[in-house]
C-alpha cells in the first residue's frame, strides 16, 4: 500500500506503507512528517481531508490533529467517497496497466511509482480538486448515490 496527498498547490512523496497501518502509525509516519508541514505551508485556509477509515479517526490521531491546530474535514458516517485523490489513485493505476514491462520487484514497482505520480499533471489535479463543489451538489441531489464522478 501506498499513501500520498495532493493540493492546488503541493503533493507529498509517497509513502510505502508496511504492514498495517495504524492511527498512531498514521501520525507518526504520514501526518507529522508528511502533511502537517505541507498544511502550514499552504496557510490558514488549508484542510486536511482524510476519510473514515479507523487508523484515520483513533483517538491519538484526533488529539494530534487539533494540538497542530489542522483544519480537517468533517465526513459522516457512511459518506460516498468523494475524496479527490481516489483520481490521483485511478490515474496511477491506469499508467500500471500500461506500463510494459511490469516492474521486476517491489523497489522498482515502488520508484515506478513514484515517477509517475510526479509526473501527473498540475493542472489535472487542480481539475479535480476544483470539481469538489459540483461533486457535493450531484452527490446530494443523488441522494448519496451514483454520479458522473
Amino acid at each position: 500500500m501506498v499513501w500520498g496527498g495532493i493540493s492546488t498547490r503541493l503533493r507529498t512523496h509517497l509513502y510505502h506503507v508496511v504492514g498495517n497501518l495504524t492511527g498512531v502509525r498514521y501520525q507518526n509516519e504520514i501526518l507529522q512528517p508528511l502533511v502537517v508541514s505541507d498544511l502550514q505551508a499552504i496557510g490558514p485556509r488549508a484542510i486536511l481531508q482524510d476519510e473514515n477509515a479507523p487508523p484515520h479517526r483513533s483517538a491519538a490521531v484526533n488529539t494530534f490533529i487539533q494540538q497542530t491546530r489542522v483544519n480537517r474535514m468533517r465526513w459522516p458516517a457512511n459518506s460516498p467517497d468523494l475524496n479527490p485523490i481516489e483520481h490521483m489513485w485511478d490515474e496511477l493505476c491506469r499508467r500500471v496497466q500500461q506500463h510494459h514491462p511490469p516492474p521486476a520487484n517491489l523497489g522498482q514497482l515502488l520508484q515506478w511509482l513514484q515517477q509517475q505520480w510526479n509526473g501527473v499533471p498540475r493542472a489535472f489535479i487542480c481539475n479535480v480538486i476544483h470539481s469538489m463543489r459540483q461533486r457535493c451538489v450531484e452527490c446530494l441531489a443523488h441522494n448519496g448515490g451514483h454520479t458522473r464522478y
